[in-house]
């Protein structure tokens, strides 16, 4: 069994869509491992799990994940990818990356002290029903972000890290206008290691099919 820990992005969770797609696309398919692995037959197992919107608590829920799955190959989504980047000593995929988030987070922590400003955030951005992250913008957990950004840069290709990092931008991705999602920002942490698709933010199912799901396979180093 090779596991694949997808990781989600802000308001995800265990029945995400993506990783539902990516759940289907190999169910039931055997591959052949590399033969310096022994060529033997193996299945791709994709696992997402809900964590904690507090950076801190997520980072320790993540943390125990990698421990117990021993991932091959870990893919970040959206602010998600921010915790995927801090994972060391794996390959790393990302759709649609949004590095630039936790810097809005920590910049506008602030209006969490303003009476009924959480309580709105928490009611505009309140996630679909289901297995999904729960959101509460409080000061106490929107100011954690930046030092959350910090520590995964630190394990980025411009910081030393020699991880394979390789990201997937829609060119229709709205969040790209805020700079939220930066190609800029990719590029000046990871280099030219991205690929950009006629699509959105959410990877619509006909880019998993064509582009990412090849892409797992290949940086598996797994055949058919």
């Amino acid at each position: 069994m090779i596991n694949v820990l997808y990781i989600h992005g802000m308001g995800g969770g265990g029945d995400s869509r993506i990783p539902w797609l990516l759940r289907c696309a190999f169910d039931g398919r055997s591959f052949r491992l590399p033969a310096e692995e022994g060529g033997g037959e193996a299945s791709v197992n994709v696992v997402v799990r809900t964590y904690d919107f507090d950076p801190e608590a997520a980072a320790e829920q993540i943390a125990g994940w990698v421990e117990e799955l021993r991932p091959r190959l870990v893919i970040g989504e959206s602010l998600g990818s921010v915790h995927a980047v801090r994972i060391k000593g794996v390959p790393h995929l990302f759709v649609s990356p949004s590095l630039n988030a936790p810097l809005y987070f920590g910049r506008l922590s602030w209006l969490a002290l303003v009476p009924g400003v959480t309580w709105l955030f928490d009611r505009i951005y309140r996630p679909k029903p289901g297995d999904r992250q729960r959101l509460h913008f409080t000061f106490d957990v929107l100011r954690k972000y930046g030092a959350h950004r910090k520590a995964a840069l630190a394990n980025s290709t411009r910081s030393g890290s020699t991880d394979m990092f390789y990201a997937f931008f829609g060119m229709r991705d709205h969040y790209r206008k805020s700079g939220v999602v930066s190609v800029r920002t990719w590029r000046r942490h990871f280099g030219d290691t991205f690929e950009l698709y006629d699509g959105t933010h959410f990877m619509e199912e006909e880019f998993v099919e064509s582009l990412l799901v090849p892409k797992i396979i290949k940086v598996l180093n797994i055949k058919r």
